[in-house]
Formats: structure tokens, C-alpha cells, sequence
């Protein structure tokens, strides 16, 4: 779920030392960085939800070996393309009637933009852009076309698939399929959101705030975290326009199946990860005679309202850290100690010292105890990067903050100031839509208060989220329904039993929901499976291929 993201905002070896990070050893990177704000007012301790994180910068992460390379961050490959197509009827026939304009964009990549209505219950009305990013099936006579979406909401789903597409798609399926992913509505380079320049990002992710010197969740608290929320809404509304009001996911899933029609396939064929597995299960209930083969990874529960959604990924994460506070301990190098409970307090107490006296980076940025929230969190969703959170807690227990921002910068998408994507700005849009909330201040510290009991280190730092949206501009178009997708073909739900992201339960809810789903689990930690475990991959490459799903669920591990 790319989780304000995961803080109030995805990992390496076990042993692997981040040195060379930025070019520069990590012990002599940050000399003097151990400054703190004593005397000075703190840096935002904003509270803010856990919600659905991108698969695209855990897999980055995971392909970048030692180092935190902005190399390795997203390149622009998708930038430029042909012309738009002829100015489609506006009719939802006339919209997936349109023949994109394919362009070479990069390695074996072809971009083309395409024209969608801002307003689907108004197709003669306004219009906005979508952009998508192909690579042509390698083999002959292809089965068709496989979309991709790698989750967020905010993330790119065409950069996704330039930039990994032998990491995400294995070479037969290559070989089968044309792959497209495509930015939705309000996010990269299709019609985006937008909201601050990259100063406005750094005040409004690492700066001061009115609530920095007032006791969380009292009602001057609150007052002054929604006027801060308030701001942040308005500033969006202002760059963005109406299109604010229309990046909602049952927008999206219009967008999809106008895409389906232009490439010409009858049924969708479809591999969605995080969030956008619900993307496809909407899909899959607004069309099930369109389902062709479908698989969500990392799934959702469309049911889930805003508090269960913070609450089990808050749980999540704690059991994550736990786990892999666990296998830390086995290992000489671990700069851990005791037993599992004493290495959870001492983190617990690392984020207490941050949060009383924050740090300063090299570069003047401060580290709060939100962004180290971030930077803990970042590497839990993938075991192959529990490495990182290694020299974390070695150096930002050292007085150095330089680790630690620019985990959170990779999480953010931030390199050298400049924010390479507008991921947050689209996440919040997208969520604020989809999750509408009306705060109530009891409530809320109830909330707050069951999060601290079932995630001792990190659960204090969690409550408040409903805040986050309850500002925004316009007006949230939440389905919380359950999805049935009646007289669809079989759909491959997919989840990961340690997954802290999106919780096994959602995916066993969800395969229960669909009247045609079938459930693969993976016994195993991070989030999502089908890029991690060989035998989830070849049973996801076998449906693919040729429409087969298991009888009973293989419990691959």
C-alpha cells in the first residue's frame, strides 16, 4: 500500500551495510548532524494514516543493492509521446473508439496519450489526458493485452512497467501478452494533481506547524491539525482544478475499461498489486462479463472502512518489526540486543527521543518522529530490506538524521529537493475521495487509544487520520459495498500471511466477496507475493497463460 502516506505518511540483505549511500560513506555523511531543535519549536508531528503503498518503490529498493541511489529512483522514461488521437464523439462508445498515437518511448516501449472525460456521467463535457506505456508482446500472436497496476493510489503504473517490466513480468508472459501500465487520472503524467512546488512539499512534509507545541489530541490540537489539513486541501484545489473532484477510484475503473475497448480486447486481462487490486475487484463487480484473467496481489478488502483500514495495517507493522526484530537477534552484526520485547523497547524508545528532541540532517531538514516513522517503515514491506532499518538505528542513534531522510525521501519520491512524481499529492486526492470522514474528536482518541494498545512501539504515533481528509474541498464519493462480480471468470486473489500492508484477512475477505474467486496464499513476510516467491509466480504465470487456477489453495511458502 506506497504508506502519509504512511506517517501521521518499501527494503536489503539482512546483513547489508548502506554504505556508499549518495556516494558517500554513511558514518562521515552527516558530521555535525546531531544538532536537535532544543529551544527551537519542533518540526510537524503530523498523525496520519496507513493506507495502501506502491509495489514501485519497494521494487526499486530492492533492485538498488547497497546504495540509496537517485539513479535508481525513477528515470523519465515515459516523457514524450505522439500526438493525442482525433478529438473522440462524446459518447462512452465514442472515448473507447480512439486510436492512440504509439510512440518509441524508451528499451522496447511505445507511450501514447489518450483522452478521457473528466466527468463519466458527462462524456460530452470536459476532458482530461491519460498516458500508457507498452511493451509490444515478444512473441507472435499475442493472447491479448495485460494492464498492470502496481498500487498506491498515486502510483505510475507506465513507469512502473518502463522501468521494471523484466523485474515485474516474467519473460513467457512477456512473450504472451502486450503489457501496458498506465498513470490513472490525477497522477504522473497523465492529467495530474497538483498542489506545492517542492518547497511547498519540504514545509508541508519536514517543516514547523501549529501543532508542534500543543498536547496531541487535545482540541487545540485538533483545531490546529485540521487548519493545516484545510490548507494543504486548498492548495490542491487550486492547482488542480475540478479534476480534484474526479480522481475517485470508480473513475478510474470507467478509465480501465475505456482502455480495454481502444486496445481492442473484449475481456480485460488484468495483474493489479495493493491498491490496485481494488481497482480490479471494482472492475470485476462493475463488469464481470468483461473479466478475462485477473489477478490482485496484495489484496484489499473493499469493505474496510478508514479505521479498520489504520488499525490492522497499524498492526501490521508492528508485527513486522517485530519480525524482523526476530531474525535481527540471529544474527552477530545486529545492532539489536536481548530478547525480541527488549530490541521492540529500545526502538520504542529511539522514536520517544526523536519525538522529544528531533534531528537535524545534513542538508537542515529535521528528522521528527513522523519522518523516522516513515523511514521504518519503508523497508518493512519487503524482508529483502530489513537491512536497511540496520544502520537506522546505528546512525540515527549516533545523532545522525541523513539515514533516516533519505529513507523517507525515497519513500516521498524526493531526490536532490526535487520531488519526482506527484505521488503524494495524488494519494491524498485519491484517498480523501474513496475514504470520506466525518472526525469526531471522542472517537478519534478512542481510536488513538486502541492503536497504542495493540502496537506498543509505533502505535502512538498513528491516531488522528480521519483528520487528514476531513478538510478536503470536495465532497468524498466513498463504495464501501462488498464486490460479487457475479458470472465472472476465476479471479486469483493473492495474499501474503506476514504482509503488513495489506493484511491476509483482506485477501481471504475479499476471495469470499467475489463469487468467483480463488485464494493463493504465501506463508511468508512483506508485501505482496507474486515478485517474491518462485511458487507463487508459477502459479500466477500458469493462469495467465492458460486460464487454469488451482483447486485448492497450494499455501506456497
Amino acid at each position: 500500500m506506497k504508506g502519509e502516506r504512511v506517517s501521521a505518511g518499501s527494503g536489503m540483505d539482512g546483513g547489508a551495510s548502506m554504505s556508499g549511500i549518495a556516494g558517500a560513506d554513511v558514518a562521515a555523511a552527516g558530521t555535525g548532524a546531531g544538532a536537535t531543535t532544543s529551544g527551537r519549536r519542533r518540526p510537524r508531528t503530523r498523525r496520519a494514516v496507513l493506507l495502501p503503498a506502491a509495489l514501485l518503490a519497494a521494487a526499486a529498493l530492492a533492485l538498488s543493492g547497497c546504495g540509496l541511489l537517485p539513479q535508481l529512483l525513477p528515470d523519465s522514461a515515459t516523457d514524450g509521446t505522439g500526438p493525442l488521437p482525433d478529438e473522440p464523439q462524446g459518447t462512452v462508445e465514442g472515448f473507447g473508439a480512439q486510436r492512440p498515437h504509439w510512440v518509441a518511448c524508451g528499451e522496447g516501449m511505445e507511450c501514447a496519450d489518450v483522452y478521457a472525460p473528466l466527468d463519466w456521467e458527462d462524456p460530452a463535457g470536459e476532458r482530461i489526458t491519460l498516458r500508457m506505456v507498452k511493451h509490444p508482446a515478444t512473441g507472435g500472436d499475442p493472447l491479448g493485452t495485460l494492464f498492470v497496476n502496481p498500487g498506491g493510489p498515486g502510483a505510475s503504473g507506465a513507469q512502473y512497467v518502463a522501468d521494471n517490466i523484466d523485474y515485474a513480468i516474467p519473460a513467457e508472459v512477456q512473450r504472451a501478452y502486450d503489457v501496458i501500465g498506465w498513470d490513472p487520472r490525477g497522477v504522473g503524467e497523465s492529467s495530474p494533481v497538483t498542489c506545492f512546488d517542492a518547497a511547498g512539499m519540504d514545509e508541508y512534509l519536514f517543516g514547523v506547524d501549529e501543532t508542534a507545541q500543543l498536547e496531541p489530541g487535545s482540541d487545540e490540537w485538533i483545531a490546529a491539525a485540521l487548519d493545516e489539513s484545510r490548507a494543504f486541501g486548498e492548495a490542491c484545489e487550486q492547482g488542480t482544478g475540478a479534476l480534484l473532484g474526479h480522481v475517485d477510484t470508480a473513475s478510474t475503473v470507467r478509465d480501465l475499461d475505456m482502455l480495454r475497448a481502444i486496445v481492442g480486447d473484449d475481456t480485460l486481462n488484468y495483474l493489479g498489486f495493493s491498491y490496485g487490486t481494488y481497482i480490479g475487484a471494482r472492475y470485476a463487480d462493475a463488469y464481470p462479463e468483461r473479466v478475462g484473467r485477473m489477478v490482485l496481489d496484495g489484496a484489499m478488502d473493499p469493505t474496510t472502512g478508514l479505521d479498520d483500514v489504520v488499525r490492522e495495517q497499524t498492526r501490521g507493522f508492528e508485527l513486522a518489526l517485530r519480525a524482523y526484530a526476530s531474525d535481527c537477534l540471529n544474527r552477530s552484526d545486529c545492532p539489536l540486543s536481548g530478547t525480541v520485547d527488549e530490541a521492540m523497547a529500545s526502538i520504542g524508545e529511539l522514536l520517544a527521543r526523536v519525538e522529544a528532541e528531533p534531528l537535524r540532517g545534513s542538508d537542515g531538514r529535521m528528522l521528527s518522529v513522523s519522518t523516522m516513522l516513515t523511514a521504518i517503515i519503508t523497508p518493512l514491506y519487503s524482508q529483502d530490506n530489513w537491512g536497511y532499518l540496520d544502520e537506522l538505528w546505528r546512525t540515527v542513534s549516533n545523532g545522525n538524521a541523513d539515514v533516516a531522510l533519505e529513507l523517507a525521501d525515497f519513500y516521498y519520491d524526493r531526490s536532490d529537493g526535487s520531488y519526482q512524481s506527484n505521488s503524494t499529492e495524488a494519494f491524498s486526492a485519491i484517498n480523501c475521495l474513496d475514504y470520506p470522514n466525518e472526525p469526531d474528536a471522542d472517537r478519534m482518541r478512542e481510536e488513538a487509544a486502541e492503536l497504542e494498545r495493540i502496537a506498543p512501539t509505533i502505535g502512538r504515533y498513528q491516531g488522528y487520520g480521519d483528520i487528514s481528509c476531513a478538510a478536503w474541498p470536495v465532497q468524498g464519493v466513498a463504495d464501501r459495498s462488498p464486490v460479487t462480480a457475479s458470472g465472472a471468470a476465476p479471479i486469483l486473489v493473492v495474499g501474503t500471511t506476514g504482509d503488513p500492508a495489506t493484511p491476509y484477512r483482506w485477501a481471504e475477505s475479499l476471495a469470499r466477496q467475489l463469487d468467483s474467486g480463488v485464494l493463493l496464499t504465501f506463508e511468508g513476510e512483506g508485501h505482496t507475493a507474486y515478485t517474491s516467491s518462485a511458487c507463487v509466480r508459477d502459479i500466477v504465470d500458469d493462469y495467465l497463460l492458460t486460464g487454469s487456477v488451482p483447486a485448492a489453495d497450494p499455501h506456497c511458502s
